[in-house]
C-alpha cells in the first residue's frame, strides 16, 4: 500500500512489441513541447507529415483517449481543433493528461475551487494580534507574493530553449532541485498538500453536514441525527461516487460548482455579520502576550495564519497541463488569463471577509473555526434557518467539488505507477478501485486521528515553500537570470525570505504544541 503513495516523477512510456506491424511515420514540427520523458504533452501534427505505411497499425499502437464526450461536463471551444492533437501512450492513461482539450475557462474554475477554502475564514484571527494597519499589509503583501510564485509557475510549465513541458509540480521539482533533493524536500509537502487536505475537507465535510441537519431540522425535531464518524461516512461516500470522473478536465463542472459555493458561502458569512452590526463591547487593541517570546510567537502564528489562506499552487502545473500548446499557440497564454480572473475573485473574497469579519467581532472571535463559528455563536438565534442552512450547504458542497480536484494528483500518481510497471493503462474497474481505496483510506485517518488539525500549524509550516519558496529558486534554476539584476534579487530575496518563513513557522508550531498540548484521542472525533 505505501508504494502507491510513492511520487514518480519520470512515467515509463510503454515499447512496443517487436512482432507489432510498423506504425506510420510521423514527424513532429519544430514548435512541439516534449516532457521530461519525451511524453508529456500533446504531438501536433500536420496531415501532410505524416506518411504512408505499408502495413495498418495495431491497435495497441497508440491508445485512444478513453473518456467518452458526454462525460466531460463543459464543452470547449478548441474542440474544432482537437484533430491536430494527439498523445502520447502513457499520458493518454493518466488522469490529468488523459485530456488535452482545457482551456482559459476550464482553468478559472480550477483555480477558483482550489484557491479558495474552509482555511480562509480563520483570517480575522491573524487581525487580533497583527492589529488594522499591519493585519491589512501582511494580507495584501502575502497576496501579492503568491500571486507572483504563481506566476512563476505558469511561466515554467514549458520551456521553449529546450522544448520541456513539465506537468507535473513534482517533475518541475525534480528538475530543478534534482531527483534526491526534491523527494526530500518536496514530497512530502505535495503528498500533504493533497492526501492531507482530503482528510481536513472529510472532518469539514462531515462536521457541517451534522450541523446543517440540525440547523435545518431544528431544536424541536424528533429525529435522531447521526454521530460524527457515520456523517463522515456519508459525506466519504458522496465524495468516492463523484471521484469516478476520469480526469482532470471532465471535473472541470465540478470545479465550477465549487467555485460558485465558495464565493457564497464566504459571501454569505461576512454580509450577514457586517449587517448585523457590531457585537457590544467589541475591541480591536492587538493581544499583547505577557513576554516577548510569546509574542513573537503569536505575531509568527498570524503570519502562518495569513500565507495558509493561499493554496492550489500545487495543482497549477496540473491543471496548465490539461491545455493543448504550441509555439505559436503556448497554454501560458490562457493559464495566465485564467488565473488572473480567479485570483481577481479570490481577492474580493479574502479581503472583505477579513476586514469585515475583523470590524464586527474585534477580539471576540473565535480561535477555532473562526467565522463560520462566529456565525453560528453570535448570529444563530436572529439569523433565519434558511441562510444559515444555505450557508452549510455551501460549505459541504465546496468541499465535496473541493475534495476531487486535491485527490486528483494522488490517483494520477497511483495510476502512473500501475502504467509504470504493467505497461498498459489502468482497466475501468481498477481505475475505480484505486479511487474508492484513497477515499476510505482518508476516511480512516480523519477518523483515527481526529487532532490532527492542532498540527495544521506545524504541518501547515512544512508545507509552505510549494506556495512561496520553490517557485523562486525554480526560476532561478531554469531561466538563469544575470547576477545582480533586479529579477536575480527579487528571486534571490524572496526565496530565502520564504526559507527564513518557513523555519520561524515550524519553530513556532512546535512552540505552540508543547505549549498548549495535543490532546491525542485517537477514534474519537467532536
Amino acid at each position: 500500500m505505501d508504494d502507491l503513495f510513492e511520487v514518480s516523477s519520470t512515467p515509463v512510456t510503454p515499447r512496443l512489441a517487436s512482432v507489432a506491424p510498423t506504425p506510420p511515420i510521423i514527424s513532429a514540427p519544430p514548435s512541439q513541447f516534449h516532457s521530461p520523458s519525451l511524453s508529456r504533452s500533446p504531438l501536433l501534427f500536420s496531415p501532410d507529415r505524416i506518411q504512408p505505411a505499408t502495413n495498418r497499425t495495431s491497435k495497441n499502437t497508440t491508445p485512444r483517449i478513453r473518456t467518452p464526450r458526454f462525460i466531460t461536463p463543459l464543452g470547449s471551444p478548441l474542440r474544432k481543433a482537437l484533430h491536430l492533437t494527439k498523445l502520447d501512450p502513457q499520458d493518454a492513461w493518466l488522469p490529468i493528461t488523459e485530456s488535452r482539450n482545457g482551456n482559459k475557462y476550464y482553468a478559472a474554475f480550477h483555480c477558483l475551487c482550489s484557491g479558495i477554502g474552509i482555511q480562509a475564514l480563520i483570517l480575522p484571527v491573524a487581525f487580533t494580534v497583527l492589529g488594522w494597519a499591519w493585519g491589512v499589509i501582511s494580507l495584501t503583501l502575502g497576496f501579492i507574493w503568491q500571486l507572483y510564485t504563481l506566476y512563476i509557475l505558469v511561466q515554467l510549465h514549458e520551456s521553449p530553449e529546450n522544448g520541456i513541458r513539465y506537468s507535473r509540480y513534482m517533475q518541475l521539482a525534480s528538475a530543478t532541485l534534482g531527483e534526491k533533493l526534491s523527494k526530500v524536500l518536496a514530497t512530502f509537502p505535495i503528498l500533504y498538500l493533497s492526501g492531507g487536505t482530503c482528510v481536513a475537507l472529510i472532518i469539514i465535510g462531515g462536521s457541517t453536514s451534522k450541523l446543517f441537519f440540525q440547523t435545518v431540522c431544528g431544536a424541536t425535531c424528533g429525529l435522531k441525527t447521526l454521530t460524527t464518524v457515520e456523517w463522515y461516512l456519508v459525506f466519504t461516500c458522496a465524495a468516492v461516487l463523484l471521484s469516478q470522473l476520469p480526469n482532470l478536465n471532465s471535473i472541470a463542472g465540478v470545479s465550477l460548482v465549487g467555485a460558485i459555493t465558495a464565493v457564497g458561502y464566504i459571501t454569505l458569512i461576512w454580509v450577514i455579520s457586517v449587517a448585523e452590526g457590531r457585537m457590544p463591547g467589541v475591541s480591536y487593541n492587538p493581544v499583547r502576550a505577557p513576554t516577548d517570546l510569546e509574542r513573537c510567537f503569536a505575531v509568527l502564528n498570524a503570519l502562518g495564519i495569513i500565507a495558509f489562506a493561499f493554496r492550489g499552487h500545487n495543482l497549477i502545473l496540473e491543471i496548465q497541463a490539461t491545455m493543448p500548446s504550441s509555439e505559436k499557440h503556448p497554454s501560458r497564454v490562457p493559464m495566465w488569463n485564467g488565473v488572473k480572473f480567479a485570483y481577481l475573485i479570490v481577492a474580493m473574497c479574502l479581503f472583505p471577509l477579513a476586514i469585515g469579519g475583523y470590524w464586527a467581532y474585534g477580539q471576540m472571535i473565535p480561535q477555532n473555526g473562526g467565522m463560520l463559528t462566529a456565525l453560528y455563536a453570535f448570529h444563530g438565534r436572529d439569523t433565519s434557518r434558511f441562510l444559515l442552512g444555505m450557508t452549510s450547504l455551501f460549505v459541504i458542497i465546496n468541499a465535496l467539488s473541493s475534495f476531487q480536484i486535491y485527490g486528483m494528483p494522488t490517483f494520477d500518481d497511483m495510476e502512473s505507477i500501475f502504467v509504470k510497471r504493467f505497461k498498459k493503462p489502468c482497466a475501468w474497474w481498477l481505475r475505480a478501485l484505486i479511487r474508492v481505496v484513497f477515499g476510505f483510506g482518508v476516511f480512516f485517518v480523519a477518523v483515527a486521528i481526529p487532532f490532527l488539525s492542532s498540527l495544521a500549524g506545524l504541518i501547515g509550516g512544512l508545507a509552505l515553500p510549494v506556495t512561496l519558496v520553490f517557485p523562486c529558486f525554480m526560476w532561478l534554476k531554469i531561466k538563469k537570470p544575470k547576477v545582480y539584476t533586479p529579477m536575480w534579487f527579487l528571486n534571490w530575496g524572496l526565496g530565502l525570505l520564504g526559507v527564513l518563513l518557513t523555519a520561524a513557522l515550524v519553530s513556532a508550531g512546535i512552540y505552540v504544541i508543547i505549549d498548549t498540548g495535543v490532546k491525542f484521542s485517537f477514534f474519537k472525533p467532536q
